[in-house]
């Protein structure tokens, strides 16, 4: 139990680290969201690396190093999670926040979709439902914003991939990162060099104070990474369901109540929809998860009654 209790811990820690990511993208203006994702790139290794360093674990890329169809889909990873991040950071300082947080809500139920589409997978008839009213939902907030929500959309599609590709290559959180934040070392070194000699980079331009903000958005991108693995290893993926929402739930509060993003009621209809399709998701999960928790149950008792 006490470990379970840190898992989760260690879960609410990170998805609450990620609902709060709009409050810090800002703060590193005048920078353009492509410098601050070279940055974030950049720095992220360096947190990754001191990370494995204080826990002197090295042996894993000797071995890594031996499955090229690993680093070939970490790779690719590294690639969906750049645009994931790029598009994430030009919503936010573009006045996007809800938009974003749209993303990650409709993340779940694009995962079914891809369960059902990649993976042959079949759908019972909640998540059907689900799914129907995350489609109404769109096209509501498309009516509302008079285009596609092309950000969200992009974010939870992305998002998805990434997880796929990740569950493919199963990889520790952290190796995985640290994998990943090389293969975009070099082009983002190089982006930054551009800015450099073209006289457009503000990182030491801009006083100290951005700099070390700058370089902070690399450590805050590889803490949560680390918590959420520490929670995935410890508590059931039915929980890490359910904690997935604190992200979006924090998300939209700083776009409504800080950012003071407008919101007609046409987008709050459209979230209210949404909010509904994850009501039916979740309700579908639990109660799934319970049936099978009682078949495992009547099975060990059975098994035991035998022996």
């Amino acid at each position: 139990m006490p470990d379970l209790r840190r898992g989760v811990l260690f879960g609410i820690a990170a998805y609450t680290m990620w609902g709060l990511f709009p409050l810090y993208w800002p703060l590193l203006k005048p920078s353009g969201a492509v410098e601050i994702l070279a940055h974030r790139m950049t720095w992220s290794l360096v947190a990754v690396a001191a990370a494995l360093a204080v826990r002197r674990h090295w042996s894993w890329f000797r071995e890594l190093a031996r499955q090229p169809k690993k680093l070939a889909l970490l790779a690719l990873a590294a690639v969906v999670i750049t645009v994931n991040w790029g598009t994430y950071i030009y919503a936010v300082n573009a006045g996007h926040v809800v938009e974003s947080a749209l993303g990650y809500f409709i993340n779940p139920l694009v995962n079914v979709v891809f369960g059902v589409l990649l993976l042959s997978e079949r759908l019972r008839p909640l998540q059907w439902v689900a799914v129907g009213f995350g489609a109404l939902a769109v096209l509501v907030l498309t009516i509302d914003y008079g285009r596609l929500p092309w950000i969200a959309l992009t974010l939870a599609v992305t998002f998805g991939v990434y997880g796929l590709i990740k569950k493919q290559a199963n990889v520790a959180a952290t190796e995985s990162l640290a994998v990943e934040t090389l293969v975009l070392l070099l082009p983002a070194l190089g982006y930054l060099l551009f800015l450099q000699g073209t006289g457009q980079a503000t990182f030491g331009h801009e006083g100290v104070g951005h700099a070390l903000l700058l370089v902070g958005a690399g450590i805050i991108t590889a803490i949560p990474l680390i918590c959420f693995g520490a929670a995935a290893i410890r508590v059931p993926l039915s929980t890490i369901g359910l904690l997935q929402y604190i992200a979006p739930i924090l998300q939209f509060g700083v776009g409504v109540l800080v950012a003071k993003e407008t919101m007609p009621p046409s987008r709050w209809i459209g979230f209210s929809i949404v909010w509904l399709a994850l009501a039916v998701f979740t309700y579908d999960g639990l109660r799934t998860a319970r049936a099978a928790a009682r078949i495992r149950k009547s099975a060990r008792t059975l098994d035991h009654v035998v022996t």
